[in-house]
């Protein structure tokens, strides 16, 4: 299925990483108070990788971030690989090692993706049932993430979004598994309408690595079935691209 749209990406690009996750992190703080004076709450979904760690990094040593209200602050994930949450390959973990120790989160407001089910298909439903729960929401009806931060990968994915996976095609649940070749790297990932939804998204990418496969999404008619982070064509309009100079070099 193709993703039509009228909007442009809005790409910001900076100088290096260190400029990206200040960025990022300025980003972070912007709409966490935009939307705890608008709705006393901000409700926010995080990605793992390399790319964000100074960024996460920087919400622990931040005055301006460690000085938010995080008791008005619901942390969520985008994805998370089916490992232990002490696992070096854990998001979650990247989170606690980076700044979840270092500012002041209730641990109720904290909501991990489960990985501790055998069944897969139940942690997706479990993790479905926590973000219904803290939404408030009715069935059949989507959460409205006020922020959700990306990154994107070689092949085009978002998320846990690959390319040929049944996840890409999920429109019904709000969180799905995700079955790949090497069975440790099986994952919970929101689905595109989750994200989709949301306020403001953004995409994080830094590094000559990610140049070519920017170039391509960036600059290609919209394929979702290529490029699955084109699910997010149609909102292109509440996406920001935060790119640096390297990353950004194909454009």
């Amino acid at each position: 299925m193709e993703a039509t749209t009228n909007f442009k990406p809005n790409v910001e690009v900076v100088s290096d990483p260190e400029v990206l996750a200040r960025r990022s992190a300025e980003i972070f703080i912007d709409e966490s108070l935009k939307a705890i004076k608008t709705n006393g709450v901000f409700r926010v979904a995080v990605s793992g990788g390399h790319t964000p760690e100074h960024f996460f990094e920087l919400l622990g040593e931040m005055p301006q971030a460690n000085s938010l209200p995080w008791a008005k602050i619901q942390l969520f994930w985008v994805d998370e690989r089916i490992v232990d949450p002490d696992s070096p390959l854990s998001n979650y973990k990247l989170a606690a090692d980076t700044f979840l120790a270092k500012v002041a989160i209730p641990p109720g407001n904290v909501h991990r993706i489960p990985t501790e089910y055998e069944d897969f298909e139940v942690a997706a439903r479990s993790y479905e049932q926590t973000i219904r729960s803290v939404f408030s929401l009715e069935k059949g009806r989507l959460p409205e993430f006020d922020l959700i931060v990306l990154g994107v990968g070689g092949d085009g994915h978002t998320a846990s979004l690959f390319p040929g996976s049944y996840a890409t095609l999920d429109t019904e649940d709000l969180a799905c598994a995700v079955y790949v070749l090497d069975e440790d790297l099986n994952r919970i990932t929101l689905t595109h309408p989750v994200l989709r939804a949301a306020c403001h998204l953004v995409v994080l990418a830094c590094g000559p690595e990610k140049a070519d496969i920017l170039g391509r999404i960036l600059t290609s008619e919209p394929d979702e079935v290529r490029y699955p982070i084109h699910a997010l064509w149609p909102v292109l309009n509440k996406v920001t691209w935060l790119l640096d100079t390297e990353a950004a070099k194909s454009l």
